[in-house]
Parts: structure tokens; sequence; C-alpha cells
């Protein structure tokens, strides 16, 4: 990362809602379920690991330290497809027990904005 500051992150819960986005944002699109068995909304190791927004947020993160993808300065998160988007509010403000050192490390870096 550039600088210290916190970066904001956009939560868009409806389809539709996306914002145009410029070269300082980085979008995350969180799927409903891989489709491979299962209704929507049933608990999948598989489909918790694609929809962890604070990993998703992290690899982020990462991904711009190595020089892998350009710097950003916001970050817009597509949580339209995920039954419960509560579940990716309560991630991104802390509501939910923190699971690794990167959840530490998203939650001082990122904040939920509106």
């Amino acid at each position: 990362m550039t600088s210290n500051k916190p970066i904001p992150v956009t939560l868009i819960t409806k389809p539709g809602q996306l914002l145009s986005l410029d070269a300082d944002t980085a979008l995350i699109r969180l799927p409903a379920n891989t489709s491979h068995g299962h209704d929507d909304g049933d608990h999948c190791i598989a489909c918790a690991a694609q929809a962890d927004v604070r990993a998703l947020l992290f690899n982020l993160l990462e991904s711009q330290r190595r020089g892998l993808r350009p710097a950003f300065s916001r970050v817009v998160v597509d949580a339209s497809a995920v039954k419960d988007p509560q579940q990716v509010v309560l991630a991104l403000t802390g509501k939910l027990p923190a699971q690794a050192l990167r959840d530490h490390t998203v939650a001082r870096t990122f904040f939920l904005v509106g």
C-alpha cells in the first residue's frame, strides 16, 4: 500500500447499483455460490472461501504490495448476488470474530462507507 490513509469500501447490494469505476477503484464481486449442487445460502466451505470479503480484501492488498496490480484508493464490493449481504456488512464492520491476522490487517486498512 502506498499510503497509511484508510481505504473506503462501498458495498453494492442490489443488481444495477454498480457505479462507474475509475482507475483508482478496485472491484470485488462476491458470487452467490459456485453452482455445484446446493441451494444459495446453504453452508459450503468452497463457497464461503470465495465470498470471504476480508480474505478477498487482504488478497487485494497483497497483490498491490507485490506489484501484481495497480495501486487503488477505494474499493467497490459487489454483493448483489449474495443471499444475505448483512453478513458482508458484519465482516466489514468488525462484528464477526477475526479468523486470522489478515482480518486485523483488513480492519485497520479498510472502512465501510455509506
